[in-house]
This record gives structure tokens, sequence and C-alpha cells, in this order.
């Protein structure tokens, strides 16, 4: 009889580790992707600083050349101050409202400066237009990353048994990074120009 019990308790202490090592491993998991959310987000969070760096420097040189584009520059500070004002607030509709406006805005400005041969000539110019461009490039690949992130944490943190161990600890969904079709359609030269 005691025989019994102690391989009846010593299954019950198996199933217990069992059942904790399974949630030690659930947890980890859960924590690595939120890790990797924030890991993503952090390489989009330094490329938009360095192109709120950069866009002074373009304004400022354009300035010199674009007289009477004054609307068009500060379109572009504006959107600017609009993406560092979301990025603070830490929220995503708001910064894919921003980034909208701003892709715009630079859209706009590279647009007008084809009217002035000196601007396009100017090695400050050319410098910056293209850093600006590799810039844009690259919140697009890490948006896209960082996208993907999100999705796979959201996703992991609502199937079961998940679901379990992300309520019990309080890991919350992150938003994605969206931006309007608009934006992410292929840009008409021809309207840019009318």
């Amino acid at each position: 009889m005691e025989k019994t019990m102690s391989v009846s308790g010593f299954i019950i202490l198996a199933a217990i580790v069992v059942v904790f090592g399974y949630g030690v491993t659930l947890y980890n998991g859960l924590v690595s992707l939120k890790h990797s959310v924030s890991k993503a987000w952090s390489n989009i969070d330094v490329l938009l600083k360095q192109r709120h760096d950069e866009l002074p420097k373009l304004v400022e040189t354009c300035k010199q050349y674009m007289k009477h584009e004054q609307e068009t520059l500060e379109k572009v500070m504006l959107a600017r101050s609009g993406v560092s004002s979301a990025l603070g607030k830490g929220d995503m509709a708001d910064l894919g409202q921003a980034e909208k406006q701003m892709r715009q805005g630079l859209m706009n400005l590279f647009a007008v400066a084809e009217a002035y041969p000196d601007l396009k000539a100017n090695d400050s110019f050319q410098s910056l237009q293209r850093r600006i461009s590799e810039l844009e490039n690259n919140i697009a690949d890490r948006r896209e990353f960082y996208n993907e992130s999100v999705n796979l944490n959201n996703v992991r943190i609502e199937q079961f048994p998940d679901v379990v161990v992300a309520n019990f600890f309080k890991f919350k969904p992150f938003d994605l990074l969206e931006f309007e079709e608009s934006e992410i359609a292929d840009v008409s030269v021809k309207d840019l120009f009318e």
C-alpha cells in the first residue's frame, strides 16, 4: 500500500513538474517575442531619429535656392514635428498619419527641386537627398520586420495555451505600424508635376 502511495505521489509530482516546465517554456517564449517587438521598434526609432536630424539640413540647403517655395519647406518641417510628436506619444496610428504627411512633403520637395537646376547640382542637396532616400527605404524594410514581430506576438498571446500564461502575466498586444494604401502604392510621377 505504501508502495502504491509513493508511485502515485511520484506520478503527481512528475505531472506538476511537467506542467510547470511547460508553463516556464511558454512564458519564456512570450518574453522572447515581446523583446523581439521592442528590438524591431528600436531599429525603426533609430532610423526615424536619423531622418529627423537630416531634414533641417535639407530644408536649410533648399532655402538658399527656393526663395518662392517657403510653403513646401514649411510643410516638411511641420510633418517632421508631427512624426516627432507621434513618436513621443508612442501612438502607432498617429505615427502612420504623420509618416504619410512626411512622405508627401518630401515627394513634393523633391519634385519642386526639379525646377531649380542650381539646387539639383548642389553637392550638399544631392548627398542629403540620397541619405534621406536611403533612410526611407530602410524605414520601410524595418517597418515590415516590426509588423511581422508584432503579428507573431499578438497571435501567440491569443492562442491556447499561451493565452493562459499571457493573461496571467498581463502580456499586452502591440499595434501594427500601418500606412494607408495610397502610401504603399506606386507613386504617379505625372501627378507630382501637375
